[in-house]
């Protein structure tokens, strides 16, 4: 049996070098792309992080039975093909809740207190110089709008009542009004009621740019903006030219449209704009936690276990596929 890791984005795999040599399957790595077309011809499994999983890669793998990613969203590899090809994908959904809702609040708490660039100021010698006319809110007078009331998505709300904001939120799956202690309100609502917005949602068809012109409009002057899920939730072309208008308070992004932005990148020109390099999922704990568990995950399907994280579930009418 034999096993491929297509990337990763920790120091080292030692974890899963032990693991697989214990059960005394084959370890492989691959450096690109066209490195993992010609070593997934042969795999039993695989473990992906970013790397893209399309078509082309799939239907090279002719013996693959299962791909296990290493994180939650699943936005880069084809689940239809896979499906169609007897591939089970699955992934770890509840691994980081703790770290991204920390990301999250800790880019709330930047933005209001204006901490990057007053330290900024005091760095070049103007003390005497930090603007006191810029917009602070107290916390306990804000509004938290949370779009995605998920693991992650209640977290920070839990986080952010304990800090006194009242928290609303949005989400199309929950037909309660009230949820976890928490007012569910209409997209339009979270939207133009939100002193923060907080996105918690994957990247699918229907999310891809939740925010562009027309919502940009909608909310509220001074609107802080979070995004620690997909990059491309947010249309930062018109975020880039909403900027320009002064009235959004300020952004945090842990993701962008393009993985590995250029440094030429229009928002990054904004003061008010906070870009993290999708390092929100990690802790040293969260990392090891997820190694051990996409493992543990992909040896079980390897040997008939059905994964408790399935993704494509129609996979499970495949003839091919035969999982308990």
């Amino acid at each position: 049996m034999k096993i491929v890791i297509s990337d990763y984005a920790w120091p080292n795999i030692d974890i899963e070098k032990d693991y697989f040599k214990s059960k005394s399957i084959d370890l492989d790595v691959s450096s690109g792309k066209e490195d993992l077309i010609d070593k997934i011809k042969d795999a039993d499994g695989l473990l992906f992080c970013f790397q893209d999983i399309d078509e082309t890669v799939l239907r090279s793998a002719k013996n693959l039975k299962a791909a296990q990613r290493y994180g939650i969203g699943v936005d880069n590899i084809n689940i239809k093909v896979a499906t169609e090809l007897g591939i089970v994908v699955s992934n770890i959904p509840d691994y980081c809740i703790d770290e991204v809702s920390d990301h999250a609040l800790s880019m709330i708490l930047a933005i209001n207190r204006m901490i990057v660039p007053d330290s900024k100021m005091v760095k070049l010698g103007k003390w005497n110089d930090v603007k006191k006319s810029n917009r602070v809110f107290r916390l306990s007078d804000a509004t938290l709008g949370v779009v995605g009331f998920g693991r992650i998505g209640r977290r920070l709300a839990n986080k952010a009542k304990a800090l006194g904001l009242n928290v609303i939120a949005y989400d199309p799956y929950i037909n309660e009004e009230v949820y976890d202690g928490v007012k569910l309100v209409s997209f339009d609502q979270v939207i133009s009621s939100s002193d923060i917005l907080s996105l918690h949602v994957p990247l699918t068809e229907e999310t891809n740019h939740l925010i562009s012109y027309k919502e940009l409009e909608k909310m509220k002057e001074n609107t802080i903006l979070i995004n620690v899920s997909r990059g491309g939730l947010i249309n930062e072309k018109a975020l880039s030219e909403y900027l320009k208008s002064g009235k959004v308070r300020g952004v945090g992004l842990d993701v962008m449209e393009d993985h590995n932005p250029s440094s030429t990148n229009p928002l990054f020109e904004y003061e008010n704009v906070i870009v993290t390099p999708h390092t929100a999922f990690f802790s040293q704990e969260s990392s090891e936690e997820l190694q051990i568990r996409s493992c543990e995950q992909l040896y079980g399907v390897l040997n008939g276990k059905k994964p408790k994280f399935l993704i494509n579930h129609d996979v499970l009418d495949h003839p091919d596929v035969n999982l308990i």
